[in-house]
């Protein structure tokens, strides 16, 4: 599912990937698809009950848990206790500022990454990289 502006066929969309379209997953997928976005799950809630105060933590980590399962997002592992949701889901890497905590989306052709290792007896599903950055500060 492609972020738009405007996604009518939200339901449909929903419909077709075997969700069963509830108002919460509804609500969170309009939320989630207006644009290409990362969003950690508390900043996913927040935004959430600002149009329906009756959606549940729990709803929204079971919606985003069963969106992974669909391929309409991905997760993103920045450290151990943080992990952002990305709606981005066709191939692309990331730059994190440690200290802002923005992160910005790099293609592939920008990365001078040619090769994955051979490894005897599994295939690659995946490969995120996350180049994790600060500013320099002059001495």
């Amino acid at each position: 599912m492609e972020p738009t502006t405007a996604m009518p066929d939200l339901i449909d969309q929903l419909r077709s990937r075997g969700i069963t379209p509830t108002k919460q997953r509804i609500t969170i997928a309009d939320v989630l698809f207006q644009k290409k976005q990362h969003v950690s799950a508390d900043q996913l809630l927040d935004i959430v009950r600002r149009e329906d105060a009756t959606v549940s933590r729990a709803t929204v980590y079971n919606t985003l848990n069963l969106f992974l399962n669909k391929k309409l997002i991905k997760a993103l592992i920045i450290d151990k206790s943080k992990v952002v949701y990305d709606t981005n889901t066709s191939i692309h890497h990331h730059i994190y500022n440690v200290e802002t905590g923005e992160l910005i989306d790099v293609s592939p052709e920008d990365l001078g990454l040619s090769e994955l290792p051979h490894l005897s007896g599994f295939e690659v599903e995946g490969a995120d990289v996350v180049i994790r950055v600060r500013r320099t500060h002059s001495a």
